[in-house]
């Protein structure tokens, strides 16, 4: 053993040192001027530098092929490959262009720019999302057009893509999945925007990449990236809310020196209960504390870094609209959330190919405290509101659920036009109760996956096409024992059909397999007031969809159109047998077949020579129906989302923005038969930001103000639409963000 780690450590040790310099210079197309900080990236290596006045850089590597992504404001991306060693000086032009710089999609295998890729995928910086004034992540993800969210209030959020959500749709971080017992109504992402750089979302069936649970899409959060080399950097920010009194403030830092690199986050955020026009909604209030740290190492032909996620919640559950207070401290009932995510991501790069191996593990404590387990209420009943009163109560539900996850993935030498990756993909995962309640039941559940996926890049057509085998076991202690196994695929296609317009097709096959509430409740879910009893016999969910994009661009105008259809066969779904057990409806769970259609529409105008101004407008629309005719619950209803957006930059403020956001949301008259219709709104929003120098470092202000017009309304996917309750009425954000 201690012979190959000197092996290891002595290869390392020789690769630091065989490093190749490379020289280039970035210049404009048309004027052949150099163009001064623009950013280089080389996604593979994850790491870059910035071209200096003159437009020049330089950069040490190891011998190899590698791909590199030049970019700045106001000019298309471009990427390409470039050979090392070269004794030549690197010349890349860059054509203007009005349109946001392009960024390497994570998501995918092949970690192409999206103008490069078969699939589809949505891409948006945290930083937009934040700035349209939204409290939380799930809330922010929602300005994606075909992504919604399931709330409660405004702490508990789960995102919906093109009508499937809960453990249809799966969520990575830090490049593992993230495993928080997601298959329950209340249970949250437990994921702070803080140190959260881009989120890619992947609509539609995705199990050749991720395996089960990946049946309607992907939500990918790509951590913020460490320095670049020999450079560090600091940060903080605060943000107001003035309708929940809240506040969400994080600061970091992060530095990168000799191959080493490293970064800390953390953040803590407090809100009261959220007010609309007549009153506050009593127990939405909640407190988040999150920390994030990473450590890298990167030699010529080895990386590796190793990410940790802390996150701690104490989150309010409304039940009724009761006291009003602008206190902080959740009331009975409420949830205690800790959350940790440890992974591991190393590349060992070899002449023409690459070993990647991504490990993770995520251990998630989740701690319900109800009225019934109070031993210090007074004769009336009341309760204190202090936080060390409910840390002596015993928790009513107290779940443990540990998982480890691993993703081996080859990327075999580039043979001609074909670039292709194989790999395995596995979890263990354990489920534990340690509280009075039960109502998920012990389990050991094991994955394992191995896949095979192409891209083939010709002159006028790009194909990816794969398959992919899982199999699944699931021991529930003390019960029964099932497996699960499916076959899937995926091909897709890329070409313009015409100068300006792109065409991309995909075909996929994804799967879900039952999860533990499906197939052991047993138990009133006080949630929802419902009594639900699983069913051991369901089988595999099973879809095929069919997407169509239909893309064209020119210098001033973008249209967009994706249409999808979605076939889902033995999809499982809860109906009420018409008995009751302690005064609660009896759900079970059953299966049928169930299709979705829909698509989202849109346009991006920039007229010439105004190229600062921004003219966006979507449409999003999805219906789902099981076969016999019966719509499918919590289908979000159609929206149309108009936006005005200025970008420009002065002599002493630069990033300037400003918009102006109109949400149609139509009425949702088609629902299940245990829903209740919705009924049309509009929201206004707006914001204006920008960056000044203070202290000879940036200083980013922004004002943003949500529901201006202070609509009272009650969006379909609210799951206190069955009380009556409005969202969240008027809110005004401001922010700040000092950079050192």
């Amino acid at each position: 053993m201690n012979r190959l780690l000197f092996i290891v450590f002595s290869i390392l040790c020789l690769n630091t040192y065989a490093q190749n310099k490379i020289k280039g210079k970035v210049l404009d197309k048309t004027t052949q001027t150099a163009i001064p900080y623009a950013t280089i990236y080389l996604p593979e290596l994850e790491t870059g530098t910035t071209t200096n006045d003159k437009g020049e850089f330089s950069l040490e590597l190891s011998k190899g092929t590698y791909k590199i992504v030049i970019s700045y404001i106001g000019f298309q991306t471009q990427s390409l490959s470039i050979t090392v060693p070269s004794k030549e000086t690197l010349t890349f032009l860059l054509s203007e262009s009005a349109m946001e710089m392009e960024e390497v999609i994570i998501s995918t295998p092949f970690h192409k720019l999206q103008s490069e890729n078969v699939m589809k995928v949505e891409q948006k910086k945290m930083t937009e999302l934040k700035a349209s004034g939204a409290l939380t992540l799930a809330g922010g993800i929602t300005s994606i057009a075909g992504v919604e969210s399931v709330s409660t209030g405004n702490s508990i959020g789960k995102p919906v893509i093109r009508g499937l959500s809960s453990n249809r749709v799966l969520v990575y971080t830090q490049g593992v999945r993230l495993e928080n017992q997601q298959f329950g109504s209340e249970h949250g992402l437990g994921i702070n925007d803080a140190g959260i750089e881009s989120v890619e979302v992947i609509k539609g069936p995705a199990s050749l990449l991720y395996g089960s649970d990946a049946l309607g899409g992907v939500l990918y959060l790509n951590p913020e990236r460490f320095a670049n080399m020999e450079t560090s950097s600091a940060d903080a920010s605060v943000n107001y809310f003035t309708n929940t009194k809240g506040y969400s403030t994080n600061a970091g830092y992060k530095a990168s020196s000799n191959g080493f690199k490293f970064l800390f986050r953390g953040s803590l955020t407090e809100h009261s209960d959220y007010d609309t026009k007549d009153y506050h909604v009593t127990n939405t209030r909640y407190r988040e504390q999150d920390f994030k740290a990473g450590f890298g190492y990167q030699a010529s032909k080895f990386k590796t870094e190793f990410r940790y996620n802390l996150n701690n919640a104490k989150l309010g559950l409304p039940e009724e609209i009761g006291i009003q207070s602008t206190a902080k401290t959740p009331l009975l009932p409420y949830q205690n959330i800790d959350n940790h995510i440890f992974s591991s991501k190393s590349t060992l790069f070899f002449d023409n190919s690459s070993l990647d191996v991504t490990l993770g593990f995520i251990y998630n404590n989740r701690k319900e405290f109800e009225e019934e387990h109070h031993h210090d209420e007074d004769e009336d009943g009341h309760e204190d509101e202090e936080h060390d009163e409910h840390e002596e109560l015993e928790a009513a539900l107290n779940m443990k659920l540990k998982t480890f996850n691993y993703d081996v993935k080859y990327n075999l030498p580039t043979i001609g036009k074909f670039e292709t990756i194989v790999g395995v993909q596995g979890m263990n995962q354990t489920n534990s109760n340690h509280g009075e309640e039960s109502l998920i039941p012990d389990a050991t559940t094991n994955d394992f996956g191995v896949l095979a996926t192409s891209h083939i890049h010709f002159e006028t057509i790009d194909i990816q096409l794969g398959a992919r085998y899982d199999f699944r076991s699931i021991d529930i202690d003390n019960n029964f024992d099932k497996t699960y196994n499916s076959f899937n695929g995926a091909l897709g296609f890329k070409t313009n059909i015409l100068k300006n317009v792109t065409t991309r097709l995909n075909l996929a096959t994804g799967f879900r397999a039952p999860n533990l509430a499906e197939l052991a409740s047993d138990g009133t879910h006080e949630g929802t007031n419902r009594y639900e009893i699983g069913n051991e016999n369901l089988t595999n969910e099973q879809n095929f969809q069919v997407d169509l994009a239909l893309e064209y661009k020119n210098e001033h105008i973008e249209l967009f159109a994706n249409a999808f259809y979605n076939k889902v066969n033995n999809y499982i779904f809860l109906n009420p047998n018409g008995e009751l057990i302690n005064g609660d409806p009896v759900f079970l769970y059953e299966q049928e077949n169930a299709f979705l259609y829909g698509g989202e529409f849109g346009l991006h105008f920039h007229p010439h020579p105004i190229h600062w101004l921004h003219l966006e407008s979507s449409f999003e629309t999805v219906t789902g129906q099981l076969d016999n005719d019966d719509y499918l619950p919590m289908i979000p209803a159609n929206s149309l989302t108009n936006t005005l957006r200025v970008e420009f930059n002065s002599e002493t403020i630069k990033n300037i923005n400003a918009f102006v956001k109109l949400r149609s949301t139509f009425a949702q008259n088609n629902v299940n038969t245990f829903e209740t219709t919705s009924d049309a709104y509009n929201l206004l929003s707006l914001g204006v930001g920008g960056t000044f120098k203070m202290f000879n470092n940036d200083m980013n202000v922004s004002l943003s103000a949500t529901n201006l017009l202070d609509t009272e309304y009650v969006h379909h996917l609210s799951r206190l639409k069955s009380d009556g309750i409005f969202n969240m009425g008027r809110n005004v954000n401001i922010g700040v963000t000092y950079t050192l």
